[in-house]
């Protein structure tokens, strides 16, 4: 009630206050004429005494009576005032007691009254919701200089000239600003508030303007290039250092240099089994890199000049690509990978030199040192299919290597019965007359390329990429059917297409696998491996819940094969235990993912120091770091759909906690979009430590799997390759890599296994074991993020924590 009552009373004033608020911090005072600007001040001013005035005489104090009055209304009967009043006559009887009960019933049901203070009536116009546009606008857009040049230019035109001597002119006034470049992201500086003697620092190409009020004065300097001529309003741009002098008032100016940005490259780029370049690289800059490029230019010395290579290439712009840099946030250090095909240029797998370039907000340009390398593309081991592609690459070469590519493809066409479909036969004759017409000109050229691309591949895969089409919509077909609640008839039709056209594309697979067993360049990004067993119990499982009528959690098992199956390598005849085995793929890949959920964790926490050390809230988005969580929780998913010991105990406690991990990390990504590092930061935790219960369940299991192996006459992890004591190589003597005879792995102080690459978490039982060296080294890091945040100690210490930090 207190507060509709100051409301009623006081908004018309709130509402002036924030126009006229606004009007100073937009510029919209100094912009107005000098002669209307005393008459608006003037009234401007009596308008809020008026309004002040008419607020005062209106409120209203509110007592604890009347708001109990106010609550009495909103009650059937008034019960608080019954229960004041006493019987005039007849005496407080047993009629009155039972009339005090039912009031005080009706005064229990009391709730808080909403406040309402009629606005909208009071205000038909909505003046309040204008002023309110017009304050936030004010605050998010204007400044403290326009808000200074509003208040000089009312006090220039109310105060008196000064007195001054006969025959001698008055003192003029001025003004003046400093506003560094738009890209540093620094304030504008009022030269009339700094104090005498400080030392002007401005960053190199900030712009220095005056406004001179009155005759006789003049600005005099010598840091730049005058930007503007008119004498009552000089301007200029900040060149080096110097002094500016105006009216007897001196200021040195020392103009700061804007340093060139610094690029390096990572290691050498990788190519990701899809074909695709990866270029790691770090930038950095003074003031914030502008924009970035990868130069790729063919390093022709390198190149071994023989064969198709032998005669001069035709000349070839560099490749130019642009690094992908963040669009928000800070850009003075970055650190990303420039991800791009570049399998079919014409450079791919020749020597190359990479070059990374970045520009900052003056087109400064910063440049790595070239690294020599072989351009990342997709590798051949067809013999029909290199063949074709060392033609492609030769006429992409020089188009003067058409005669000699036409007789190498009339020897590959020779006779193709047997070996070679008739469709691609035809092709590549036809491509022979191409070569042989005449001369050949540039789209001619580029269009043969792309055939001989097309048939290299079509080769290469077997006809894989139309079994994987076949799969795929059959996998889509089906899932439309559960969607829309199609009859089980139906649905069992499309579950025996999917059934065939997996079994298809699995054989074939199979089937390229053994050709180049060592080598082959397959599909699979993360080496997933699989058995023909494994694939059936999916698929027997999505048959048993459909049987049963669960389509939702049928339709989510079938999601989970559709991402299995486009990133499968099959292996025959491999069980799902030891180190080649479902259960040591599904460890190895869950301990990568999750030492990267640690690392993003890590990042995320110097993220919210460094926003902390900048005076900043902890607020902002994040949308690289929210990417990258996304990245690992769909990562998470895959290999929660490869999990093995469905329906046992433990591999059934390792996929909840996977699950659980999931949602940690989703909800980690949504609080990283929102900029709430902290949250982020307590939902990364989340899923570190389900991810790290999940492993330790999955551990067990496969425990368990090796002792039955062991109870049968088999060694755990007993393999091809393997002796009949399970050893391999140079493992120990009573056990597998890094085991002791008890079976229980060797751990280092962060739960790791030292024995092999070091990427498994141990499992066990932590009493057996002693103390959980897992959760001492949670507690350990827990506690250097604790240290490094406290902003009181040393800058020493806290780089050496920081240091801790990146390297666990």
């Amino acid at each position: 009630m207190r507060w509709e009552a100051a409301a009623v009373a006081f908004w018309p004033l709130a509402v002036l206050a924030a126009f006229l608020f606004a009007a100073f911090a937009l510029g919209g005072v100094a912009a107005l004429p000098d002669a209307v600007l005393p008459w608006i001040a003037g009234l401007s001013v009596l308008a809020l005494v008026a309004a002040a005035v008419r607020g005062g005489l209106r409120y209203r104090s509110v007592d604890l009576l009347a708001a109990r009055e106010r609550v009495d209304r909103t009650l059937p009967g008034r019960p608080l005032a019954a229960l004041a009043d006493r019987a005039a006559i007849g005496g407080e009887g047993a009629l009155w007691q039972a009339h005090l009960v039912q009031m005080q019933a009706r005064a229990a049901a009391a709730r808080a009254v909403a406040p309402d203070a009629g606005l909208t009536r009071r205000d038909p116009f909505a003046l309040r919701l204008a002023a309110l546009v017009a304050l936030v606008m004010a605050l998010v857009f204007g400044g403290a200089g326009q808000m200074g040049q509003g208040v000089s230019a009312i006090a220039a035109t109310f105060a008196r000239p000064p007195e001054t001597a006969t025959g001698s002119p008055g003192g003029p006034g001025w003004e003046g600003w400093a506003e560094p470049p738009a890209y540093t992201r620094r304030p504008t500086i009022y030269l009339n508030a700094l104090p005498e003697g400080e030392v002007l620092e401005l960053p190199k190409g900030s712009i220095v303007s005056f406004r001179v009020y009155g005759e006789g004065s003049r600005v005099v300097q010598d840091i730049g290039a005058a930007e503007s001529d008119d004498p009552r309003a000089p301007s200029f741009r900040a060149e080096e250092t110097g002094a500016i002098e105006v009216a007897g008032r001196r200021f040195d100016v020392t103009v700061l240099p804007d340093e060139p940005p610094v690029i390096r490259a990572g290691a050498a780029p990788v190519r990701r089994a899809d074909g695709r370049m990866v270029q790691e690289f770090e930038a950095g800059d003074d003031h914030g890199v502008a924009s970035g490029r990868a130069v790729i230019a063919l390093d022709l010395a390198a190149v071994d000049r023989r064969h198709g290579l032998a005669i001069d290439p035709e000349p070839r712009e560099a490749v130019e690509l642009a690094l992908p840099l963040p669009r928000t946030g800070d850009r003075r250090e970055l650190r990303g990978q420039l991800v791009e095909d570049l399998a079919r240029h014409p450079w791919a797998n020749l020597p190359v030199t990479v070059s990374l370039r970045a520009v900052d907000g003056i087109e400064q340009v910063g440049e790595s040192e070239p690294l020599r390398t072989v351009l990342p593309g997709r590798r051949f081991f067809d013999p029909l299919a290199a063949a074709l592609i060392e033609m492609r690459r030769d006429l992409l070469w020089s188009r003067e290597n058409a005669g000699r590519s036409a007789e190498i493809l009339r020897a590959v066409t020779w006779q193709p019965g047997g070996f070679m479909e008739d469709d691609l036969y035809r092709e590549l004759r036809g491509a022979v007359s191409t070569l042989e017409s005449g001369p050949l000109s540039a789209e001619a050229r580029d269009r043969l390329a792309e055939a001989l691309w097309e048939a290299a591949v079509l080769l290469e895969d077997g006809g894989l990429s139309d079994a994987l089409e076949r799969m795929r919509q059959a996998q889509q077909r089906l899932s439309e059917a559960i969607r829309n609640g199609a009859n089980p008839d139906e649905i069992q039709r499309l579950m025996d297409e999917l059934k065939e056209a997996t079994d298809a594309y699995t054989q074939m697979l199979a089937e390229q696998g053994r050709q180049d067993p060592s080598e082959r360049f397959t599909r699979n990004q993360q080496g997933q491996q699989i058995t023909g067993d494994q694939i059936q119990q999916m698929m027997d499982e999505i048959q048993r819940l459909m049987n049963e009528g669960r389509m939702a959690e049928a339709q989510q098992l079938l999601e989970q094969f559709n991402r299995m199956m486009e990133n499968l390598q099959v292996r025959q005849g491999e069980g799902e235990g030891g180190e080649g085995g479902l259960g040591g793929q599904s460890m190895n890949r869950l301990a990568e993912t999750l030492r990267e959920q640690q690392r993003l964790s890590d990042e995320a926490f110097r993220d919210l120091q460094r926003r902390f050390g900048d005076g900043q809230d902890g607020q902002g988005g994040s949308d690289d770091l929210a990417q990258r969580q996304r990245e690992l929780r769909e990562e998470l998913g895959q290999q929660r759909g490869l999990l093995p010991g469905r329906g046992s105990e433990r591999g059934d406690e390792a996929g909840r906690r996977l699950d659980e991990a999931g949602r940690a990390m989703e909800d980690a990504e949504d609080a990283l979009r929102r900029g709430d590092l902290g949250g982020a930061l307590q939902r990364q935790a989340d899923a570190i430590q389900s991810m790290r219960e999940g492993m330790r369940a999955l551990g067990d299991l496969l425990g368990q799997d090796g002792q039955r192996r062991q109870a049968e006459g088999q060694q755990p992890g007993e393999q091809d390759g393997q002796d009949q004591q399970g050893q391999r190589g140079d493992a120990p003597r009573g056990g597998r890599d890094g085991m002791p005879y008890d079976g229980r792995p060797i751990l280092d102080p962060l739960g790791r296994e030292q024995a092999g690459n070091g990427n498994v978490i141990g499992g066990g039982d932590p009493l057996a074991e002693g103390a959980d060296p897992a959760r001492r080294a949670r507690d350990l890091l827990d506690e250097i993020r604790r240290r490094s945040a406290e902003r009181d100690r040393s800058a020493d210490e806290r780089g050496y924590l920081d240091r801790l930090l990146e390297r666990f």
